[in-house]
């Protein structure tokens, strides 16, 4: 097996061990007065997420209708803080909905601790899109989130604007072989995810200190992913985790029209800058509209371990939408 496909494994590995990919502690008081809003309470909710029950949304920015609507996505375990430093940026000039999966980093499981929990989020997203009358917002997603912003413009066009996708696959078998399909790797996702309910509280958290360094490089966000890892609940971060291995939205991607940017990491520990190109240009080779960039010196927290590079990308991924 070449480096890259080696790498990747062990990033795999770190997903499941780590409760796969989570949010941020804010990196300065202003960012954790940030962070602290963004996750507040209902009370301080936007009063149109009262019906929606699969996830929460809490809304920032300009008044409706003076600015472009903008629907964040975190990724599997991770809180809607995990884009605190960035919302804080945008804030000024667009309407932020920051949406987080109800049962991860502390949030009620509600209806996702049985049944499935990918398609009913994405139908509640677009009924959120509908009855909150949103035109065509831009959609950012990150990891789970990414996947889950691909599902929603594949299964409802009308409904996205434009997205960015932040280090996703739209299947993450690709990751243990370019040939791997769905029945190769249910197996192999359904030992991790038996694994991950086993492990006992204390040893849930050591595998979370042990192997989240693979998942951001920055020590605050290492910090932030451990938190909120331990803080989600784990039957549905588990079951999410095996839908997120398991769902192969490749024979879709080709009717997916909506623009879309996808950023992903590189680092020296991920193989050739070659290799690693080749594995997203091939995911998202049915997609001709794509514009994949890479992000250098990063790990899967692109947001944490290049916070302005990361910014430049949303910023400009947003100035073209708007136009």
């Amino acid at each position: 097996m070449n480096q890259l496909h080696t790498s990747f494994r062990l990033r795999m590995a770190a997903f499941a061990l780590s409760t796969l990919a989570l949010s941020t502690l804010a990196l300065s008081t202003s960012l954790a007065a940030t962070g602290q809003a963004i996750a507040a309470s209902s009370a301080t909710a936007s009063k149109s997420s009262a019906p929606f029950t699969r996830f929460s949304v809490q809304v920032e920015g300009p008044s409706v209708g003076v600015a472009l609507n903008v629907l964040l996505i975190p990724g599997l375990g991770s809180s809607r803080a995990v884009y605190s430093a960035e919302a804080e940026l945008l804030i000024p000039s667009f309407r932020l909905h920051l949406i987080q999966i109800a049962g991860f980093a502390g949030e009620p499981a509600g209806p996702n601790a049985d049944g499935a929990i990918l398609g009913p989020v994405v139908e509640e997203l677009h009924r959120y899109i509908a009855q909150t009358h949103l035109r065509h917002p831009a959609v950012i997603g990150h990891s789970l989130g990414g996947l889950l912003a691909l599902m929603l413009a594949a299964a409802h066009p009308d409904d996205v604007g434009s997205l960015l996708i932040i280090d996703a696959l739209p299947f993450y078998g690709l990751i243990f072989s370019p040939t791997a399909t769905v029945e190769m790797v249910r197996p192999q996702g359904q030992q991790m995810r038996d694994s991950l309910l086993a492990q006992p509280a204390d040893q849930f958290a050591a595998g979370q200190q042990m192997m989240v360094s693979r998942l951001a490089a920055s020590l605050e966000g290492q910090k932030a992913v451990v938190a909120d890892s331990i803080a989600s609940d784990r039957t549905v971060f588990a079951n999410a985790f095996l839908e997120d291995l398991t769902t192969d939205l490749r024979p879709r991607m080709a009717s997916i029209k909506t623009p879309v940017t996808v950023l992903y990491p590189w680092s020296a520990a991920e193989g050739s800058k070659a290799e690693v190109d080749s594995l997203y240009q091939g995911a998202f080779a049915a997609m001709p509209q794509a514009r994949l960039i890479r992000i250098e010196g990063s790990s899967h927290f692109i947001m944490f371990d290049q916070p302005a590079a990361f910014h430049q990308a949303v910023k400009a991924f947003l100035s073209e939408t708007g136009n």
